[in-house]
């Protein structure tokens, strides 16, 4: 999935100072689209792109699928090839992560001892898998964030044939299902009814649930884990909240991830799930913030809000260049994000109200089909669509939710 690129020239009247130098924390997605849209619009100054990881920017969707299951080789999963990052005229510095910030000066220290400061400072550090306690040190237990994370569980997943993913989220999903196209017996153990209830509602998970284990997939759910089991530092299994063990050679823990925010902590700037931004992306004067680390002031839901995809760290990163140029454009996006599991496309465009007052009614399609859009209603308003295998009628219904956004009556939950 990749973030459609706004490629007209920027006519916006320029009403603010243009900043000399622009630097990005983060050499993630977000981050490189900030850049490029930078130098679409026409910006001529110094930009210097800070990276906590070794690689060049990479595209972090293909992680749990495509190069997890050998489909790509690695560097087909980079966002650019070395000659289009030079020609953006940005300097990287990469395997140095940011352990501080002054946001009144906006100088930014780095871990090898690298004093940066520039005019505008763009947070897009991402965020960092959560673990599980006596996770760290025992054998056979993996997360999956980076190229190397997956790189690491693919080799893993070749030589072992029972695995265990803890997290029924999309990407203990997609792991889920990766791992079965490779031939794994493979169990999912999660807190919810059915995989992403969170996300699709009851009737459409439960849907995920029948493909899943029509492919063999075996699901725990409702489950907490009490436990992680090993014996001679090498994970053997998982202890379940109700003394059942599921024995496991691997286990992926999927449980979520935390905004990498700790090297803001004596920065000045707000920091709460996320660094907390204005409805421009912006968190403090010259700071912004772009990706799964920004939670700003969505004008249209009036509330904070906080996304996780690949399409908001695009969308999210276009509209802060363009602010940092002095369009004062607020972001208010219709969230959207998409998953591909087994040969089946799914994509949600809105929110999927929860509580027993949601209203679902499938408006395209046929679900006894495999093919299919359901629209979702919250005292009868339109909050989110949801579609399977239906791509371009789901885009279609996607106006819907605009609709409702545009008049402010739609509202997240709070899972989001």
């Amino acid at each position: 999935m990749n973030a459609t690129v706004d490629r007209t020239p920027d006519t916006t009247p320029r009403t603010l100072h243009e900043p000399a130098d622009v630097l990005v924390v983060g050499a993630s997605a977000a981050g490189l689209t900030t850049v490029e849209a930078l130098r679409r619009h026409g910006y001529r100054g110094t930009v210097t792109v800070l990276g906590a990881e070794t690689d060049p920017p990479y595209d972090r969707p293909p992680l749990s699928k495509q190069v997890l299951a050998g489909g790509w080789p690695p560097e087909r999963a980079q966002l650019r090839p070395p000659d289009a990052l030079s020609a953006l005229g940005a300097e990287f510095i990469l395997g140095d992560p940011a352990v501080g910030l002054d946001a009144t000066t906006r100088t930014v220290r780095t871990a090898s001892g690298r004093t940066l400061r520039a005019e505008a400072v763009v947070v897009a550090t991402g965020t960092r898998p959560r673990t599980l306690p006596g996770q760290t040190g025992l054998a056979g237990v993996h997360v999956l964030r980076t190229l190397g994370d997956a790189l690491a569980l693919r080799a893993a997943l070749l030589g072992s044939a029972r695995l265990v993913v803890v997290g029924d989220g999309v990407l203990g999903a997609e792991i889920a299902a990766t791992a079965r196209t490779m031939g794994c017996d493979v169990t999912v153990v999660g807190p919810q009814p059915a995989p992403m209830a969170n996300q699709l509602g009851h009737a459409v998970a439960e849907l995920l649930a029948d493909l899943h284990t029509a492919r063999g997939t075996g699901l725990r759910p409702g489950s907490g884990v009490r436990a992680l089991v090993g014996s001679a530092g090498a994970v053997t299994g998982v202890s379940l909240d109700n003394g059942e063990v599921l024995p496991a050679d691997l286990v992926v823990v999927a449980i979520g991830g935390d905004p990498v925010t700790g090297w803001l902590r004596d920065s000045g700037l707000r920091v709460d799930n996320g660094l907390v931004c204005d409805s421009r992306c912006r968190a403090g004067q010259g700071v912004y913030a772009v990706g799964d680390v920004a939670r700003w002031h969505h004008d249209q839901l009036g509330e904070l809000l906080r996304l996780e995809n690949r399409t908001n760290a695009g969308e999210q990163a276009m509209a802060v260049a363009a602010n940092i140029l002095g369009a004062d454009r607020a972001y208010t996006p219709v969230p959207y994000f998409w998953t591909d599991q087994f040969d089946t496309k799914i994509q949600v465009h809105g929110v999927v109200p929860a509580g027993a007052d949601a209203e679902m009614a499938v408006v395209g399609g046929d679900p006894a089909t495999g093919r299919f859009v359901a629209r979702y209603r919250r005292e009868g308003r339109v909050t989110g669509v949801v579609g399977w295998n239906m791509p371009k009628q789901t885009r279609q219904r996607r106006q819907d939710v605009a609709d409702a956004l545009a008049g402010g009556r739609v509202r997240t939950p709070a899972s989001l």
